[in-house]
């Protein structure tokens, strides 16, 4: 399925502004959350015809932007969604931090299941919100909700939002049904809204597919928020499109308000464009991406266990992100992520950021060529190697 695309193709991302790629000569960056790959065909030729007519004004939302985001969800997840539950925003996390700010006041209490994307801490800490953890629960193998944890630290009245990564990065659990709609009534018993951030869910594994929030419930789709864009499939973050869909009119018309008040609502001159182009004509080139990052995950699982077997490895459910448990090694994972970084120059994202029991992992991004997740595998062994004769 995959020879459509060149996925292996090699691009030299250093030297160009990249976050992920402007490290050290020798360094291997396999962190930050974002692709080696190009983006589909279709997003570059729209972009080409959008620089081709050479003028950048103000852009407007046109019907096919909504028509885009309705018919993806409808064919690819299940989920009917009306054009008015549709409002533009310039990422995810702008979305959330506007969130925060408009359906909770300073001093009030957040919820997030940890470990977690770290950004959710800034997003709240930052705007003068407290966090409260509920530590996911962790057998040795998976993680699992802590339904006594969550509803004891649900109920506390200072607690009036939950940030609900669905599916889970970093743990890259696909949350079920039932687990959605149990978190559901138990934010509608003590009146907690429900932020729901998505932006993963069509990074599945093939033959996986996750529940969107608002699809469980009326329950769950009158308390919720969610976010939902083609940056993180299509890799193409950089250019700051996404959306929030929210069913219940009330919080819409906050969210609407909060969202032009903090001037992050209003559309570049390319992102209308690369959203339609994602979305009514990527479904292909993302099939083959999922296939040939879920062979990266197998490639990187298989040789774990035969080569580097005090390192565990959790789900490869869903995100290109794995998640290695390294607690056989060290309880503080900063330490050794930069120890891996110094002796071996693999550059892994320290599970310490991500809270809950984080300071034993490590995360790893799976979304490059095949060469370099060989070459990846080969400088974590001889790190791993190194840290034990050395610790």
């Amino acid at each position: 399925m995959t020879e459509k695309y060149d996925f292996d193709k090699e691009i030299n991302r250093r030297n160009t502004g990249s976050l992920k790629w402007d490290v050290p000569d020798g360094e291997l960056p396999m962190w930050v959350a974002d692709m080696d790959f190009e983006t589909a065909p279709a997003v570059r030729q729209a972009l080409e015809r959008r620089v081709a007519h050479g003028v950048f004004g103000y852009s407007v939302l046109p019907d096919a932007w909504y028509q885009a985001y309705q018919r993806w969800w409808e064919s690819r997840h299940g989920l009917h969604i009306e054009k008015d539950w549709l409002i533009f925003c310039t990422g995810v996390i702008p979305a959330l931090s506007t969130a925060v700010r408009k359906f909770t006041t300073p001093g009030e209490k957040i919820l997030i299941q940890t470990p977690v994307y770290n950004i959710f801490f800034n997003s709240i800490i930052n705007n003068g919100r407290f966090v409260v953890e509920s530590p996911l629960a962790y057998d040795g193998h998976r993680y699992s909700i802590d339904w006594r944890d969550l509803e004891e630290k649900l109920s506390d009245p200072q607690v009036s939002m939950m940030i609900l990564c669905n599916p889970h990065n970093p743990v890259g659990n696909i949350w079920d049904q039932d687990v959605l709609e149990r978190i559901g009534e138990l934010c509608c018993k003590y009146h907690v809204i429900v932020f729901s951030d998505e932006i993963h869910c069509d990074l599945t594994a093939p033959g996986k597919e996750y529940v969107p929030f608002a699809k469980v419930s009326e329950t769950c789709r009158q308390i919720s928020v969610t976010a939902i864009a083609p940056t993180k499939a299509f890799n193409i973050a950089g250019l700051q499109t996404a959306a929030v869909m929210v069913p219940d009119e009330l919080l819409r018309h906050r969210m609407w308000r909060a969202l032009n008040t903090d001037e992050v609502a209003e559309p570049n001159a390319f992102a209308v464009d690369v959203t339609v182009a994602a979305f009514e004509e990527g479904a292909g080139w993302l099939d083959a991406l999922r296939e040939y990052i879920q062979e990266n995950k197998k490639i990187v699982k298989e040789y774990i266990q035969q080569e580097i077997p005090q390192i565990g490895i959790g789900s490869l459910d869903v995100t290109y992100l794995l998640w290695l448990d390294c607690s056989a090694l060290t309880d503080n994972a900063e330490r050794l992520s930069a120890y891996l970084r110094k002796k071996a120059g693999l550059y892994l994202s320290e599970g310490n950021i991500f809270g809950g029991n984080g300071a034993q992992f490590l995360r790893l991004n799976t979304a490059t060529g095949r060469k370099n997740i060989l070459e990846g595998l080969k400088r974590l062994k001889q790190g791993v190697e190194s840290w034990c004769m050395e610790d």
